[in-house]
C-alpha cells in the first residue's frame, strides 16, 4: 500500500541523499511522455517541499520544453539496495537557463560539472512513497565519465552549436529555448 504526503520526510531527505539514480517524468497535454534516467550527484533537497535538479548536455530536451508549457513534473527515486522502497515526488517546476537571473546561485550548490546547461527548481506539492519489493537489487559501481569527457572535449563554443542543433527543440518541436528564445 503506498503512503502520501504533503512533504519530504527527513527519512526521505536521507533516503534520496544516498541515491546514485533518479528518474524524471515530464509531458505536455499534446506531446510524447518523457521519462528520463538521471544520475551524477545533480540533485539537492533544499526543503520539504523543493529541490534542484542539474540538468547536464544530452541527446535531447525533453524535459525543458514540457516545463515550459506545462510544469509539472514527477520524479522517481528507487531503492536497489537495502530496504525496499519507490519514492515519488509530484510538483511543478521552472526552467533556469545559463546566463539568466537565479543561474549562479543555483549553481553554486552543485559541483560545477562540464555540459551544465540548465537548472529544474521544484516545487513539491506531494510525495508518495510504495513498497518496491518489485524492483531488484543493483549494485552501484561509479559514475560514467563519458558524458563529461565529451562535453570538455567540446568546450563552450562546441557546446553552444550542439545545444543549437540538438537541444532547442523537442522531438514534438516545442522550443526549448536554450540558445534563443522561439
Amino acid at each position: 500500500m503506498s503512503k502520501r504526503y504533503e512533504a519530504l520526510s527527513e527519512g526521505h531527505i536521507t533516503f534520496i541523499a544516498k541515491q546514485k539514480i533518479f528518474f524524471v517524468g515530464t509531458a505536455t497535454a499534446d506531446s510524447r511522455v518523457n521519462i528520463s534516467p538521471k544520475g551524477m550527484d545533480t540533485f539537492r533537497v533544499l526543503n520539504s517541499n523543493r529541490a534542484l535538479w542539474l540538468s547536464v548536455t544530452g541527446s535531447g530536451n525533453e524535459t525543458s520544453a514540457h516545463i515550459q508549457r506545462q510544469p509539472r513534473m514527477t520524479l522517481m527515486f528507487c531503492a536497489f539496495e537495502g530496504p525496499p522502497l519507490i519514492l515519488r515526488l509530484y510538483g511543478n517546476a521552472t526552467v533556469i537557463h545559463r546566463n539568466k537571473p537565479g543561474w549562479a546561485e543555483r549553481f553554486s550548490m552543485f559541483k560545477p560539472l562540464p555540459g551544465a546547461r540548465q537548472i529544474f527548481d521544484f516545487s513539491i506539492d506531494l510525495v508518495q512513497a510504495s513498497c518496491g519489493m518489485g524492483v531488484p537489487y543493483f549494485s552501484y559501481e561509479e559514475d560514467r565519465k563519458q558524458l563529461s569527457d565529451w562535453a570538455d572535449k567540446r568546450g563552450e563554443v562546441g557546446l553552444r552549436q550542439y545545444w543549437e542543433e540538438k537541444n532547442q527543440y523537442s522531438i514534438d518541436q516545442i522550443p526549448t529555448n536554450i540558445v534563443r528564445m522561439s
